[in-house]
């Protein structure tokens, strides 16, 4: 798990009802890797994130469709599995 840690990291940002955090990681490879066990984590909790891959940076946004699109208990749970997964 150590080598997906990423070189670069934004912690959470709430703003306009998303949580957003960016990771940059070593290469691609790194990078798809976390995206990878994001999914896994994501699908089990049925609650998706809503990113963006380019080369080694992941941003990932989060926010809750179903409830009007804003930040909920559902996001902040993903969020904390997010880190889970790096830190």
């Amino acid at each position: 798990m150590g080598k997906d840690l990423p070189i670069f990291t934004i912690m959470w940002q709430e703003e306009n009802d998303t949580l957003s955090r960016t990771f940059k990681f070593k290469n691609f490879t790194e990078a798809f890797g976390f995206m990878t066990k994001v999914a896994i984590e994501a699908e089990k909790m049925n609650h998706h994130p809503n990113w963006s891959n380019v080369y080694n940076q992941v941003t990932i946004t989060l926010s809750t469709h179903d409830a009007g699109n804003i930040v909920t208990e559902k996001d902040r749970k993903l969020a904390q599995v997010i880190d889970s997964l790096i830190d």
